[in-house]
């Protein structure tokens, strides 16, 4: 039986950060230095499931480091892969042929490409050829550049500019857009409704603790900052279901305050996620490591903080209320996490009652609109004083994995080193 492509993308990648769809890239092009007063990258769609408190990046959920496609093909195990592309490049000068995105950060281009094929419910052949996606030969590509078009021209004539319009507006995963209602009731109707009728009344806002209050009750949940600073380094093993039909093993090692390498045992090879407490790397699959964008590296140290997260709140550049929720028929505590990049706020949900963190939604910007990532937290144990989530799921558009731990070991030698991205293999 073959086995859809999508489906070997999604294994591939495990979820992470990694582009899903790809443009040719211009070869031999080289990051040049960031201008000393450009803006900061902006965070990648992130992240990902994460170890312990918190989630590691595409945690258990390594990222392939695949060379982006259309890219020359390497040649020989010692090929280097191609340098991602940065925040400070525009997208037409890192891939080929780009005309409606021309000026785009070329680290958002990818996410770019994720968001229409979440809006669309489509994979990346429907607009572009295999392996030679730089070329305009399908239709379909010259109707998404149109698309892409006309939604700016909405949100720039109609809405001062602000992003109200985007794909999903319309199409809501599918490809054509819905343009007729719906007749009889339909999943979230009612409360669409109520929220209509409501609409221009003022609604009576319950009293929200403090986020200061919120974050310090979050962090004597998961046994007080005492207990959390005595540990300084945890491993674990378990397993990662979603991707086919059994369970894949996964390892996951971590230490204070950010570093974190995730090694995912799939069928086509070991895949690796890491962040050694300056940047994040992947590998794995028989590929040379490659370093990973700045905003999917951002995401990760976010995965590893969340950890040890007596550093959360150094993390971020502040903490604001946001309206409170129920989660499975539980109060629910929401702050957003703003981000020092001025990306977009990072959500933190916390179970009014126990305090622990319960869901975390952070959202990737790219041109178009926002990737969001979501990771759930179940299973809280005790762990020598602390209390750690043993399973974690972690949702995107179309895709949703779950890791859960079976073993976790606290406070045993781990070397730097163990982080470290190895050198690229020697040449010929």
């Amino acid at each position: 039986m073959r086995i859809p492509r999508s489906v070997v993308i999604s294994i591939a990648l495990l979820a992470a950060s990694v582009p899903v769809v790809a443009f040719a890239q211009k070869p031999a092009v080289a990051p040049g230095p960031a201008p000393a007063a450009a803006p900061a990258p902006a965070p990648a769609p992130a992240p990902v499931p994460a170890p312990v408190p918190g989630a590691a990046p595409a945690p258990a959920s390594a990222p392939v480091p695949a060379q982006v496609p259309g890219a020359a093909p390497a040649r020989g195990p010692a090929a280097a892969p191609p340098a991602p592309p940065t925040a400070y490049q525009k997208a037409e000068d890192y891939y080929k042929n780009i005309q409606a995105l021309k000026g785009a950060p070329a680290d958002q281009l990818m996410p770019a490409m994720q968001f229409i094929s979440a809006s669309l419910g489509v994979d990346c052949e429907h607009c572009h050829v295999e392996h030679a996606p730089e070329k305009d030969d399908r239709k379909e590509k010259q109707t998404a550049r149109r698309m892409i078009a006309m939604t700016a021209a909405i949100n720039r004539d109609t809405f001062e500019g602000k992003r109200e319009v985007t794909c999903w507006s319309c199409h809501r995963g599918s490809i054509h857009p819905v343009v007729i209602p719906a007749v009889g009731p339909v999943e979230g109707g009612q409360e669409e409704a109520e929220g209509a009728a409501a609409e221009g009344k003022e609604a009576e806002k319950p009293a929200q603790p403090a986020p200061a209050a919120v974050l310090d009750k979050f962090l004597r949940a998961m046994g007080g900052p005492e207990a959390l600073a005595r540990v300084t380094t945890r491993t674990g093993k378990g397993t990662m279901t979603g991707f086919g039909p059994a369970p894949i093993a996964v390892e996951l090692t971590m230490k204070a305050p950010d570093r974190r390498i995730s090694v995912v045992h799939s069928p086509r090879g070991d895949s690796i996620t890491a962040f050694d407490g300056r940047g994040g790397w992947l590998g794995g699959f028989g590929r040379p490591a490659r370093d990973m964008s700045a905003a999917e590296s951002e995401a990760a140290r976010l995965d590893g903080v969340l950890g040890f997260p007596a550093g959360l709140q150094r993390f971020f550049k502040d903490f604001r209320n946001a309206p409170p929720e129920t989660l499975d028929g539980r109060a629910v505590v929401r702050l957003e996490g703003i981000n020092k990049d001025g990306a977009a706020p990072v959500e933190l949900w916390f179970d009014a009652e126990s305090g622990l963190l319960v869901r975390l939604v952070r959202y990737g910007m790219n041109p178009l609109g926002l990737n969001p990532t979501r990771i759930d937290y179940f299973d809280y144990k005790d762990a020598d004083g602390v209390k750690i989530p043993f399973r974690w799921s972690v949702s995107r558009p179309g895709t949703r994995f779950e890791i859960r731990l079976d073993e976790v070991h606290q406070n045993q030698p781990v070397a730097d080193s163990a982080f470290e991205k190895p050198a690229a293999p020697a040449g010929p």
